[in-house]
């Protein structure tokens, strides 16, 4: 999208306005059975709808090792100035819902509202034990098992240092409008407590955090993506 930045792939569905975006997880893509539900059914009620990959990752151009979670939200950025180009529901998953609260923060009167699914940010700081800290430091990288492929997670040392410059869970997060976060309680990769707190430090009056008792990490069940679907259609009210 920008002369620094990979080439990003992208499917973009006009409709009314506003645009919902939405943000996968940490090298997820645009293909996951949420984003693809949320698609259909804002296509069915004549919704702009946006889905797209990160540099790096799914059908975009770059190396997923040379991205870094500020380029990351820079690919935001530009869908938002040059495919959106106007107002936006941001529903960002995982480590999408940081990017979610750092592309508010960057376009506070272009984001009109927000959906977090067991939103992550701030995990360089929570989600690695000081030793895999230490490793990524020295090493540059690491690998972890993942849990959804058979290929291992990476996470490298330009990672992280965005991710701890980036930071925004130590006061208060300046977004005024609409706010629902919908996290599992059986998450093993978000701390539900978490997401309480998160709700708490939202600047909003509108703000409501949805627990799911039996929810994973994934929230990607027919029940879950229901109640995905009713928070982004009740922020849009």
């Amino acid at each position: 999208m920008t002369a620094q930045r990979p080439r990003l792939a992208y499917h973009h569905t006009p409709g009314t306005a506003p645009t919902i975006v939405f943000l996968p997880g940490y090298a997820s893509d645009m293909q996951g059975s949420k984003a693809l539900a949320l698609e259909a059914w804002a296509k069915a009620r004549g919704r702009a709808f946006l889905r797209f990959d990160y540099g790096g990752c799914g059908q975009s151009e770059g190396v997923f090792e040379e991205q870094t979670l500020i380029g990351w939200r820079d690919d935001v950025l530009a869908m938002l100035d040059h495919v959106a180009q106007g107002p936006v529901v941001l529903v960002g998953s995982s480590m999408g819902g940081w990017l979610m609260l750092l592309a508010a923060k960057a376009r506070p009167e272009q984001v009109v509202a927000l959906v977090g699914i067991a939103p992550a940010p701030d995990f360089t700081d929570w989600g690695f034990t000081t030793e895999e800290k230490m490793t990524i430091l020295s090493d540059g990288r690491i690998e972890r098992a993942n849990p959804y492929g058979p290929e291992p997670t990476v996470y490298t040392r330009g990672f992280f240092q965005a991710g701890e410059a980036n930071r925004l869970m130590f006061g208060t997060i300046p977004f005024d409008g609409p706010v629902r976060l919908i996290q599992g309680q059986a998450d093993g990769d978000v701390p539900w407590h978490r997401t309480v707190r998160l709700g708490e430090m939202i600047r909003s009056a509108d703000v409501q955090t949805l627990l799911i008792k039996d929810g994973d990490h994934r929230l990607s069940r027919e029940s879950d993506i229901a109640l995905i679907i009713r928070a982004t259609e009740d922020v849009m009210r």
